[in-house]
């Protein structure tokens, strides 16, 4: 009789970034133990990213924002949380270190939670919640914390060198018509949650012009839509993408020979597919990302504390941008 799979839920409800960062754990996870079963339990709005993935085996949805537009909603989304506590998680391990997170943690799997310790996250309370603690400094790479706290407890080992040279593990379905172009192009990531993340419209455009290749500018709300079509009145060079979903995106990305943008979820996606990339860094940390051969950061001036992040800090509008362009063309092998 064959024995039953160990069984674990990774608790990551957002964001897009975040998740991103977080899923890189799963291939090393599935190489040392294949027979794992892994459910993931995320915001219903994030569930497209994980979606196609051959190392999930369930995705579990809630919608906790909903609770601050209707607090009665809580004991909808309570109930759903009970409904996954049936599946009799082996261990429940928390990647996101919140309140919020660790509560949902614990009603899921009782004593056999795990996190980050108190002095490895922002909002220290949701320690208190964990039977098993993970401990690595807030201020260290994002993608590291995120591989730690999810491999540690499963005795699974993870260098910085096999994160380098992982596979790509996003995934989606192809059979999407969704901005298809026989014409190789660059992509455009121009928004993201802060105002103050945002590299100026008038720069990306002067990207496009030195670059001198097709470029699609893609956007998530009304706003962003009306800073893509603003930018392709600027240069011909320049098209809007279409509205699309979450696979699209996926698709999108996948098919650019190149992705510039800011410190956001999209640019992310780049490194997650193994296409090249160049963050734009302002208020943010470099420690959030890889670096690697194909996939570039470039920092403005200022300095940032991964513990007090400064929300007025706009000095991402100072980077140069040739010198943007200067590492463009280095990834696209372009000679002057």
């Amino acid at each position: 009789m064959e024995s039953e799979k160990f069984k674990i839920a990774i608790v990551k409800l957002s964001a897009m970034g975040d998740i991103i960062h977080a899923m890189v754990a799963l291939q090393f996870i599935k190489k040392q133990m294949p027979n794992i079963q892994i459910d993931w339990i995320v915001e219903e709005r994030f569930r497209g990213v994980l979606e196609h993935n051959p190392h999930i085996d369930n995705i579990l949805t809630l919608n906790l924002k909903s609770i601050k537009k209707k607090f009665a909603n809580i004991f909808k989304e309570f109930k759903k949380i009970k409904e996954y506590s049936k599946n009799e998680y082996d261990l429940i391990i928390d990647a996101q270190g919140l309140i919020k997170s660790a509560l949902v943690s614990k009603l899921l799997g009782g004593k056999k939670t795990t996190g980050f310790d108190k002095d490895s996250i922002r909002e220290k309370i949701a320690s208190c919640f964990y039977d098993k603690k993970v401990g690595i400094s807030y201020g260290a790479n994002t993608i590291d914390r995120n591989v730690k706290v999810i491999c540690e407890p499963l005795g699974i080992e993870v260098s910085s060198e096999d994160i380098v040279n992982k596979e790509r593990f996003l995934f989606f379905d192809t059979s999407s018509t969704h901005q298809k172009t026989d014409t190789p192009y660059i992509l455009f990531v121009i928004g993201s949650t802060w105002e103050s993340r945002n590299y100026p419209k008038e720069k990306f455009v002067k990207i496009a012009q030195a670059i001198k290749q097709k470029t699609i500018v893609i956007w998530g709300n009304e706003k962003e839509y009306k800073k893509a079509v603003w930018m392709s009145k600027q240069s011909d060079l320049i098209k809007v993408a279409d509205k699309g979903d979450l696979n699209d995106l996926k698709l999108e990305i996948q098919n650019s020979k190149l992705v510039i943008g800011n410190d956001t979820g999209p640019t992310h996606m780049a490194w997650a597919l193994n296409v090249p990339s160049i963050t734009i860094f302002g208020p943010t940390p470099t420690s959030r990302v890889y670096q690697t051969a194909i996939n570039k950061t470039i920092k403005s001036n200022s300095f940032v504390d991964p513990h007090k992040l400064n929300k007025n800090d706009f000095s991402i509008r100072e980077i140069d941008e040739m010198e943007i362009v200067k590492i463009a063309k280095e990834l696209l092998g372009i000679k002057n």
